[in-house]
């Protein structure tokens, strides 16, 4: 069984920093390609982050370019999101997931809230 948890999440001032981490288990991490996704209530959960499984590439949605870092250690089975610079549009439910998502295991995703 393919499960994600996602922890690391809580409440940030716009400005601030805040890593997220994933930890996979069920797949073969290392030959897998990794995403983080977000959702807002009433919106589609759409990704944020993508990195190939060696790490050698990722690619970011424009609104969090420069600003969010995703790696991996697979030694770890462990994906994180390094987010800086936060910003009030990027609250919401981050979850990680296989890219493309395996629908099946989606976790309970972390809470992201930036507010002052």
């Amino acid at each position: 069984q393919v499960q994600f948890v996602e922890s690391g999440g809580g409440l940030v001032q716009p400005g601030g920093p805040l890593r997220l981490s994933c930890a996979a288990s069920g797949i073969i991490f290392r030959f897998t390609v990794m995403g983080w996704y977000r959702q807002v209530p009433g919106k589609e959960r759409e990704l944020v982050a993508r990195i190939t499984d060696l790490g050698l590439t990722t690619i970011y949605i424009g609104s969090v370019k420069g600003r969010f870092t995703i790696s991996r250690d697979n030694a770890k089975n462990t994906v994180y999101l390094q987010m800086n610079t936060l910003e009030s549009g990027d609250t919401a439910v981050y979850y990680c997931n296989r890219n493309p998502p395996i629908n099946s295991s989606w976790g309970q995703g972390t809470q992201v809230t930036v507010s002052s």
